[in-house]
């Protein structure tokens, strides 16, 4: 009885975190997240494909790995991704953008993760529901204070509502899927008359899981497009103080994704968990990213220790730089002035990070029936030169906290439903 109010109290505190929090260039894979911030997928660098280690990672990530978690399961967590980005400008390519270098006041993004899952082999179905509520991607800058910067910021950020289901088709395969209807919030990245914006927009994924032998898991999954269309967003200033007529949509689309994953605990009488996953993130063929990035490759692994009640966990996770280095001149729709005016937008929500490095610890039956999941991480910083008048720099650190309740069989338990 208490995961519904747990529920509806987590939404409603997520729902009023999304309409105040001042969102910043919380990214990590682009402007996606995945599962690098959940509470324990994300100490083993977001490996969660084949065998997530906890259940809000199943439901956002692979669908078909639902039937891994028994009777109901409820997962509350959060986490805080603190981003310090610096912007060097030369000036010269926008109306009333002066040179400057200067630290970006965005805040620190909060992320709520929730999730609750419920199978029905008590009902003799081979079959486990989940629903969850996800910070999908954040991005941001804010160069407000900087008056060189002529009111520079950008803010993107989309959370997720997802039902999924999963089935067991035989002993050694599952299947699965699920329909995310986000929610869009966005502001910028143009320079002129801009208006925060809301859109709602789906995106289904689809998944297999197959354990090859009792050790050995394989996982894939595809996620489809998700495409935004901000109405009204832009009115852009061609000249000083003097602004196009025309108010112009803005259409942004999170790109197509493939994962694939394998999970082994062969080792150490089953106590070691390793797992590596491969993500392909298709940004050239999504509207807005496609000017200003290429297709992403995304290698993650992890490992898990476990010690008693105890579970150890490290994960590192290498992401090409998806930065295009010529990024086209009409982004999300809106024509600019040429490239160097394209290097400037591209520069808000440039990712150039390589390498990101993970730790955590999970502690089972912290009090009876409620486990404890801690993991935190980071983005060692890096820069790079956009055009001939642009540089950003960026690093990244995140933590995540979680609890999962578990219960029984739930009301199959019970008789309920007899």
């Amino acid at each position: 009885m208490k995961s519904p109010g747990f529920a509806v109290l987590a939404f409603v505190v997520t729902l009023l975190v999304s309409v105040l929090a001042r969102p910043a260039g919380a990214q990590l894979f682009g402007v996606e997240l995945h599962n690098t911030a959940m509470p324990a997928s994300g100490g083993m660098g977001g490996t969660s494909v084949a065998r997530p280690q906890d259940l809000t990672s199943a439901i956002n990530g692979n669908p078909a790995t639902l039937t891994q978690f028994q009777g109901t399961q409820f997962t509350f967590s959060g986490a805080w991704v603190e981003p310090t980005f610096n912007l060097q400008h030369d000036g010269g390519v926008l109306p009333r953008i002066d040179p400057f270098s200067a630290k970006s006041e965005a805040q620190g993004l909060p992320n709520i993760n929730i999730g609750v899952t419920q199978d029905f082999s008590a009902l003799g179905l081979p079959t486990t529901v989940g629903l969850g509520f996800f910070t999908a991607a954040a991005a941001g800058v804010d160069y407000n204070d900087v008056p060189a910067s002529n009111g520079t910021s950008a803010a993107l950020v989309a959370f997720e509502v997802t039902p999924a289901i999963s089935v067991d088709l035989t002993d050694r395969i599952s299947m699965g899927a699920a329909l995310s209807l986000g929610i869009g919030i966005f502001d910028g990245p143009f320079v002129g008359l801009t208006a925060l914006r809301y859109d709602y927009a789906l995106r289904g994924s689809f998944g297999l899981d197959y354990d090859l032998t009792p050790e050995t898991t394989l996982g894939v999954y595809y996620q489809t497009k998700q495409g935004f269309t901000f109405d009204d967003a832009i009115r852009l200033e061609i000249a000083p103080n003097i602004f196009d007529p025309i108010i112009r949509d803005i259409k942004i689309e999170l790109p197509a994704n493939i994962g694939f994953g394998v999970a082994n605990n062969s080792l150490m009488d089953g106590r070691l968990l390793l797992a590596v996953d491969l993500l392909y993130k298709f940004w050239e063929s999504a509207d807005l990213f496609g000017a200003i990035y290429d297709n992403q490759f995304v290698f993650q692994a992890g490992a898990q220790f476990t010690s008693g009640r105890v579970r150890y966990r490290l994960g590192y996770a290498y992401a090409e730089n998806p930065i295009r280095d010529i990024p086209a001149v009409t982004v999300g729709g809106v024509p600019l002035p040429g490239p160097a005016a394209a290097n400037y937008v591209q520069a808000q929500l440039a990712v150039t990070n390589l390498h990101r490095l993970s730790m955590g610890m999970g502690i089972q039956d912290l009090l009876p029936g409620i486990d404890l999941d801690i993991a935190a991480g980071g983005m060692p910083e890096t820069s790079q030169a956009l055009g001939n008048l642009t540089r950003t720099s960026l690093s990244t650190y995140w933590i995540s906290l979680g609890f999962t309740w578990h219960y029984g069989r739930g009301a199959c338990e019970h008789g309920e439903w007899n």
